[in-house]
């Protein structure tokens, strides 16, 4: 399985600053990489296009769930036997890539999750950390009988496979709930890896939290 055919699949929504950046650092490590710009009202695009990958453009934003099942179809329907899910903003390290794939590629598991609560330590915000978090990781065992480490994690590895099976239907941050309950649904094969994270603006950070744990509420209620 060392020869499988590679793909990351980056969202992206007003990242002009650190696209082009995560951009050459992930470049090395797949086949082909693919940025979905979800209308980015910066220069996201204009500098993504210029980079020799593959851009895929949302005209009205989306949000991240949905720019990330725009960019797994597009891999699934171009051959991809594996694909990395990778953010733009830089929070994420192109050297742990191999680190995630490695149980997929090994065929020890189906999909591959990166935390933050393992052996790595990030430099996670104490209210992040111990409240959304915490929060979160409740809500998934609850609710979604998903009982992993990070119940938030964006950095992930597919196979081909599970890629086919968990088509992502919400479009906003919870999606990662979605993912994992789906991956437990399906009973594929789970595996967690440490992961580092880091942080940079906690301000925009803290509302994304609360609006993850807000989603995973209503999506629950809804459903």
């Amino acid at each position: 399985m060392l020869n499988l055919k590679k793909y990351c699949i980056i969202p992206a929504y007003n990242e002009a600053k650190t696209i082009v950046k995560v951009i050459r650092s992930v470049k090395p490590f797949f086949n082909k990489v693919i940025v979905v710009n979800d209308a980015s009202s910066d220069q996201t695009l204009a500098l993504a296009k210029k980079e020799d990958i593959i851009v895929l453009n949302h005209i009205i934003n989306r949000d991240q769930g949905a720019a990330l099942e725009t960019g797994n179809q597009y891999a699934l329907d171009h051959g991809a036997e594996l694909i990395v899910h990778f953010d733009a903003d830089g929070q994420f390290l192109a050297k742990e890539i191999n680190d995630v794939m490695a149980p997929i590629i090994s065929g020890e598991a189906d999909i591959v999750f990166g935390s933050r609560f393992l052996a790595k330590k990030s430099n996670m915000p104490w209210f992040k950390k111990n409240i959304i978090m915490a929060l979160a990781r409740l809500i998934n065992k609850i609710f979604l009988g998903v009982n992993l480490t990070d119940p938030q994690s964006g950095f992930r590895a597919l196979s081909r496979m599970a890629a086919k099976k968990i088509i992502i239907e919400n479009d906003g941050k919870a999606h990662c709930s979605e993912i994992m309950h789906k991956a437990v649904k399906y009973n594929l094969r789970i595996k967690e890896v440490p992961i580092t994270v880091i942080y940079y603006n906690f301000g925009q950070r803290f509302s994304g939290g609360i609006d993850i744990l807000k989603e995973l509420f209503l999506s629950r209620l809804i459903n």
